[in-house]
């Protein structure tokens, strides 16, 4: 976010004299007809912002009627007839349907991105000093999915600015087209160990456009450091985030390229006073004494505009935890979020490498000790399909480190168990996440 500074000036008059004449009452004619203009300026430009605004409701308000199903996928388009949905053939569209949005073109500038520009790299070499570990106890997450398009989310908290729930590329994202404020409620003050994570597609700043901070003020506090993040357009290399004081001065800042109008992975971790910063997968910030606060909220503060629109998508933030062998070696089983898999499918994503990473020299270290890899599900969706998937990711996993690691196949076994072993209630986006997890088992 930039810092403004407002430059106050003091104007001293002495000795005016007021004299009526000619010229003088003509100059006050002129003063008058100038602000009768502005406000007739005024007046136009906020009509012409209603009609905007009222033309971007329509099309939203249209986009919920509309529903893409691919011309095989038959599930799809008997679901959006029974919901009483308009049916678009798109093959392109992904399965089970997308609704179909006016908001549905890239943001400004985004050229060609495909909505696999939310995806890291697929190459885990792409990855640069990449070592995030979610926390395992999730405090926070959303998606939008519960959200009507159009509405600001029910689950964040508003402050200001023109923010809307939109559809992009068969997703739900918060939209921002002015710049804006919203904080994340959560259920209690941040813990010494947290994680948190998003998806977002910035402006183009040669200043930080978005700020988090995590001392519990709706402002930069000058007494706590704040996480940054931006990009600029000018110069890919400018392009990064990091930790700022609250006074502006930079305590560790990182450079990414081709970060530009396009999605990227926001995250933080810290553990104490240690804070590392990442965007996409690259380590932009590495502070060992960082002094960031801990309330039960999170304020985001961030630059937008109607040319220039900023996308969030996918809200998690979760506290950490201990060492996975000394959760092990006290209940003899730990739960991990930290190993990604595609949507629906066994492909282990390249940001587990620093999960799978420890795992595997867990077990090197520990010679005697053999595990099973159980996964698991939540309870959306059948049971038989969440079943198999269960077990697909655990078969995954284990051959990922006995092919990446040198792992001893006899030390690894997989278990699937799907939905039936949840370890909280479905009921909530937090409980869900919860449950869908890796769970490795002392044997």
């Amino acid at each position: 976010m930039r810092f403004r500074f407002a430059l106050a000036g003091v104007l001293s008059v002495a000795g005016l004299v007021v004299t009526a004449s000619t010229a003088e009452a003509q100059g006050l004619g002129d003063r008058l007809k100038k602000r009768a203009s502005d406000a007739a300026k005024r007046t136009v430009e906020q009509r012409v912002d209603q009609k905007t605004t009222e033309a971007t409701n329509a099309a939203l308000d249209k986009t919920e009627s509309t529903i893409k199903c691919a011309t095989t996928d038959t599930a799809c388009q008997e679901k959006a007839k029974a919901d009483g949905k308009k049916v678009v053939i798109d093959d392109s569209a992904p399965k089970g349907g997308a609704a179909a949005s006016a908001s549905s073109t890239p943001p400004a500038k985004a050229g060609n991105a495909e909505a696999a520009a939310t995806d890291p790299p697929k190459d885990e070499a792409a990855f640069v000093n990449f070592d995030f570990v979610p926390g395992e106890r999730v405090l926070f997450s959303d998606d939008f999915s519960k959200d009507n398009v159009g509405d600001f989310p029910k689950r964040l908290e508003f402050i200001k600015g023109n923010m809307e729930v939109a559809e992009w590329k068969g997703s739900r994202w918060l939209r921002a087209t002015t710049d804006g404020q919203f904080e994340i409620p959560l259920p209690e003050n941040l813990p010494e160990r947290f994680t948190i994570e998003f998806e977002h597609v910035g402006v183009a700043s040669s200043w930080p456009h978005l700020t988090v901070n995590f001392g519990g003020k709706r402002e930069a506090d000058r007494s706590l450091d704040q996480v940054v993040f931006m990009t600029w357009d000018g110069n890919s290399d400018m392009s990064g985030g990091g930790v700022f004081a609250g006074d502006g001065t930079i305590r560790a800042k990182g450079r990414v390229k081709d970060a530009q109008n396009k999605p990227f992975t926001a995250r933080i971790m810290v553990d104490g006073r240690y804070a590392k910063v990442y965007m996409g997968g690259t380590r932009v910030a590495n502070v060992p004494n960082a002094t960031l606060g801990r309330a039960n909220k999170i304020f985001v503060m961030f630059d937008a505009s109607t040319d220039a629109p900023a996308y969030f998508a996918n809200f998690r933030v979760a506290a950490g935890g201990r060492k996975l062998y000394d959760a092990i070696a006290e209940k003899g089983r730990v739960a991990t979020q930290g190993i990604y898999f595609d949507t629906g499918s066994d492909r282990i994503r390249p940001e587990s490498a620093p999960t799978l990473k420890e795992i595997a020299s867990m077990l090197s270290e520990h010679g005697d000790l053999t595990l099973t890899i159980e996964g698991h599900t939540d309870n959306v969706g059948a049971a038989a399909s969440n079943q198999s998937l269960s077990e697909k990711r655990a078969a995954a996993v284990r051959q990922y480190l006995i092919d990446k690691h040198s792992v001893d196949a006899s030390r690894l076994t997989a278990k699937g168990l799907g939905s039936t072993k949840p370890t909280t209630s479905n009921d909530t986006p937090e409980g869900r996440q919860t449950n869908r997890r890796v769970e490795l088992v002392k044997m």
